[in-house]
């Protein structure tokens, strides 16, 4: 079992610029990393994001629709140990919605491209490193949530990657890691009346895990509770999303 402390070690983070993005680079600094990649779209965050540590977190501008953007990250980071696929858009839609086609292909090219083609682009670097990846999906990906139906299928698709990625690596002693997180408290959720646990905790969760080696991440109460319904019963968690949603 490969087992990853980030301890002197080289990250990058997407989505950087607030919530569980900026909660990493904050836990990231606090456990030893050498060097942080903070990657925002956001230019106005970046004085933020450097008074973390400016001796080692370095902002850079990164929209992970942007394919020229992506592409700059293969010179910009020449050595990499971590690459944290945290960047992702929400919005609250049913899929018999007259838009929702074209609010899953929005949030498809965020949460699913972005990580796939972002991992593309720097996976010799980490091959190089025998690094780590770590995907943030959701408990939404694991069954979905009625009234966040496109998203949970690009988080159902993020997580499908994230399988197909670890088989294809195993060989290259990369960790591969998913992390399904039930409601957090981030900008995203505001509008939803449930316990939500803080960014922190699933940073920190998620590097403990990762020093673990552990391939799958429950970081909050709500998802291990909810993944246990699912391992007991998928059909019986679908119809607990239903009753959550109704309520």
């Amino acid at each position: 079992m490969k087992q990853f402390d980030v301890n002197g070690k080289i990250a990058l983070v997407t989505g950087a610029n607030r919530g569980i993005g900026r909660a990493f680079i904050e836990s990231l600094v606090k456990r030893g990393a050498s060097k942080v990649y903070a990657c925002a779209r956001d230019a106005d965050s970046f004085d933020s994001l450097a008074a973390i540590d400016n001796s080692i977190v370095e902002p850079v501008l990164l929209d992970v629709t942007r394919a020229e953007q992506i592409q700059a990250l293969t010179t910009k980071v020449p050595e990499l140990d971590l690459l944290i696929n945290n960047a992702g858009v929400a919005n609250a839609c049913f899929f018999c919605a007259d838009n929702a086609a074209d609010i899953a292909r929005l949030e498809m090219e965020t949460n699913y491209y972005g990580p796939l083609n972002i991992t593309t682009a720097l996976l010799p670097a980490l091959k190089r490193s025998k690094g780590s990846i770590v995907n943030i999906s959701s408990i939404a990906g694991i069954s979905n949530f009625p009234s966040l139906g496109p998203y949970s299928a690009t988080k159902a698709a993020l997580h499908s990657f994230t399988q197909g990625l670890r088989t294809e690596l195993n060989a290259f002693d990369i960790l591969v890691t998913g992390v399904y997180p039930g409601p957090i408290d981030t900008r995203m959720t505001e509008d939803f009346e449930m316990e939500k646990a803080p960014t922190s905790q699933v940073a920190d969760r998620t590097l403990d895990g990762i020093a673990e080696g552990r391939v799958e991440i429950f970081p909050d109460n709500f998802s291990e509770q909810m993944y246990a319904a699912f391992l007991n019963s998928p059909a019986d968690l679908e119809k607990t999303f239903a009753e959550m949603h109704q309520l």
